[in-house]
């Protein structure tokens, strides 16, 4: 609610401006334009979010996103202890997990939903240190294959849109890292609490 505040006193404003400047034309224009480029790149999104989320269930049909997340799970059970215990919510992350891998970021906000409500179960309205964990998990994922970015950067005409991979690989891998570590550390205090 307060996003559609803020955007509409923005319109509100840049024609107030546009009126008073007498560049009213301009804006109306600049409107325009920036409402076709975001219907085109919103179409070409589309079409690789399709792919990618087709590719996502042939994975699963296979069973090669399960066969994934197998390998994950060893680490996911160090990490999360107490939602390990629970094979679906830790199918759950792992799927997560996977997807997240593959860059299919709107692809593994469903599977993330579900496995933060099922540990949000009897946290009393108060997040857990495994939540934020899994939050942490799902926020600064580590990416092999960027999908939503080089789809954004081929729809803006990029000649090889995936040539930034080293550098999301190695930024990815920072971010994981200090976010669990700011995890961990943030949770210490709870630990000599109780």
């Amino acid at each position: 609610m307060a996003m559609a505040w803020i955007w509409s006193g923005m319109v509100v404003l840049s024609l107030i401006f546009g009126l008073f400047t007498g560049n009213l034309s301009a804006v109306s224009a600049a409107a325009l334009e920036g409402a076709a480029a975001a219907v085109e790149l919103g179409v070409s999104m589309a079409g690789v979010l399709c792919l990618w989320s087709g590719v996502m269930e042939m994975m699963n049909a296979s069973g090669l996103s399960a066969g994934l997340a197998q390998i994950f799970r060893p680490l996911l059970r160090r990490l999360l202890p107490s939602a390990s215990r629970d094979p679906e919510t830790l199918a759950a992350v792992s799927a997560n997990v996977s997807a997240n891998l593959l860059g299919l970021g709107n692809a593994a906000t469903p599977l993330g939903i579900q496995a933060a409500r099922r540990m949000a179960r009897g946290c009393g309205g108060a997040a857990s240190d495994e939540l934020c964990t899994l939050v942490v998990l799902n926020t600064a994922s580590i990416q092999l294959i960027p999908a939503t970015v080089g789809s954004l950067r081929a729809a803006m005409g990029s000649a090889a849109p995936f040539d930034i991979l080293p550098a999301v690989w190695l930024s990815s891998v920072l971010s994981v890292t200090a976010g669990l570590a700011a995890a961990r550390l943030l949770s210490l205090p709870d630990r000599r609490r109780s």
